[in-house]
C-alpha cells in the first residue's frame, strides 16, 4: 500500500512538471521569462516586469504626502519618508552611526574594514561600492548620460543631475538639526554635520592626514601619486581635479557666462565672480578660528591655516624642500632651472 502511494505521488509530481502538447508529446514545463517589449530586458516574474515598465512610461504613482515627491515603487516612498521623520533604523555596531537604509549601512561598514571589492578593469583602482565604480569608469569613457532639461548641462551621475537641478528650482530639502542651515543634497548635509562633530573618518594611508569626506581624501592622495585623470580633449593637458579641467576649458572657449550686477564685468567662472563681488562689498566672510584673521576667499583661509598647522604638502622633486603653497613651489623650482641653464 505504501509503495502504491509513493508511485502515485511520483506520477502526480511528474505531471505537474510537464504539459501536454497538441501532438500528444510531453514537454518539460519551464519557468518562462517575461520580456520588456521596449528595451527587451528580461525578468523572472511578471510583477518585476510591470515595475520595470514604469521607467519607460514615467509613471510615478506613489506620492509623498509631505513634499509631494513621486516614486515608481512603494518601497522607495517608504525609504524617502525617513528624510522627513528622521528615522534611521540601521545602526553600525562599530561606531554607532545610523542609516535610513540597510544598503547604506553595508557600504558604511567598509570604511571600518577597508574592503573595496569592486575594481576598475582599466586602471585597477578599487571601490567599496559598485555604483562608485560605474561612475568612475565614466572618467575613462567621458560618458555623461544625464542631461539637465533646463540648461543642457550633462552629468556622469544621476544624483549629480538631481542636485544640479536644485540650482534652478532653489530647493533645499535637507536641513542641519544643529545650526538650521539648508542644503540641496543629503551628502552635503552629512559633510556639513562633521563641522559640528569634528568627525574625520577618511584617513590617508600614506601620510596619515584625515578628512571629513571621501572625495577630499581621493583628491589629497593625488598629491602623493601624481595622478591626473582628467584630460582636456582640445589640447591634451591633464588635471588632478575635474573642476580644474572645467576652468581650463574656458581658455579655449573664451565664454564668460557670469556677470557682475554691480559693474557689469563678465567672468568665465562663477567662483571668480563671487571673489570679484567682494571688491565692491569689502566682505571677508572666512575667519581663521586660531588667530581670527579674515579672508574674502575660502581658499585664502585654507592656505593661511597652513601657517598654524605647519602643513607643507608641496615638495620639490629636485631638492625635496617643502612648501605650503603650490605657487611658492613653482617659484622655487626656477632656481633649479636657472642653475641648469647657467651650467650649460
Amino acid at each position: 500500500m505504501e509503495d502504491e502511494l509513493c508511485e502515485t505521488k511520483a506520477i502526480c509530481e511528474k505531471q505537474s512538471n510537464n504539459i501536454d502538447l497538441p501532438d500528444g508529446k510531453m514537454k518539460e514545463k519551464e519557468n518562462p521569462l517575461h520580456h520588456c517589449d521596449i528595451c527587451k530586458r528580461s525578468f523572472t516574474t511578471k510583477s518585476n516586469l510591470t515595475t520595470h515598465k514604469l521607467i519607460h512610461t514615467g509613471e510615478r504613482k506613489y506620492n509623498c504626502n509631505i513634499c509631494k515627491k513621486s516614486f515608481f515603487r512603494k518601497g522607495n516612498l517608504g525609504v524617502h519618508k525617513r528624510i522627513h521623520t528622521g528615522e534611521e533604523p540601521y545602526r553600525c555596531d562599530i561606531c554607532g552611526k545610523s542609516f535610513t537604509v540597510n544598503s547604506s549601512l553595508t557600504t558604511h561598514k567598509r570604511i571600518h574594514t577597508g574592503e573595496e571589492p569592486y575594481q576598475c578593469e582599466i586602471c585597477k583602482k578599487s571601490f567599496s561600492q559598485t555604483g562608485t565604480l560605474t561612475a568612475h569608469r565614466r572618467i575613462h569613457t567621458g560618458e555623461k548620460p544625464y542631461h539637465c532639461d533646463i540648461c543642457g548641462k550633462s552629468f556622469s551621475i544621476n544624483s549629480h543631475l538631481t542636485s544640479h537641478k536644485r540650482i534652478h528650482t532653489g530647493e533645499k530639502p535637507y536641513h542641519c538639526d544643529i545650526c538650521g542651515k539648508l542644503f540641496s543634497g543629503n551628502s552635503s548635509l552629512n559633510l556639513h554635520r562633521r563641522i559640528h562633530t569634528g568627525e574625520l573618518p577618511y584617513r590617508c594611508d600614506i601620510c596619515g592626514k584625515s578628512f571629513s569626506g571621501s572625495s577630499d581624501l581621493t583628491r589629497h592622495k593625488r598629491i602623493h601619486t601624481g595622478e591626473e585623470p582628467y584630460h582636456c580633449d582640445i589640447c591634451g593637458k591633464s588635471f588632478s581635479l575635474s573642476g580644474n579641467l572645467s576652468k581650463h576649458k574656458v581658455i579655449h572657449s573664451g565664454e564668460k557666462l557670469y556677470h557682475c550686477d554691480i559693474c557689469g564685468k563678465s567672468f568665465s567662472l562663477s567662483c571668480t565672480l563671487t571673489k570679484h563681488k567682494v571688491t565692491h562689498t569689502g566682505e571677508k566672510p572666512h575667519h581663521c578660528d586660531i588667530c581670527g584673521k579674515s579672508f574674502s576667499a575660502k581658499s585664502s583661509l585654507n592656505i593661511h591655516k597652513r601657517i598654524h598647522t605647519g602643513d607643507k604638502q608641496y615638495q620639490c622633486d629636485v631638492c625635496n624642500k617643502l612648501f605650503t603653497q603650490k605657487c611658492n613651489l613653482t617659484t622655487h623650482k626656477r632656481i633649479h632651472y636657472k642653475r641648469e641653464s647657467t651650467s650649460l
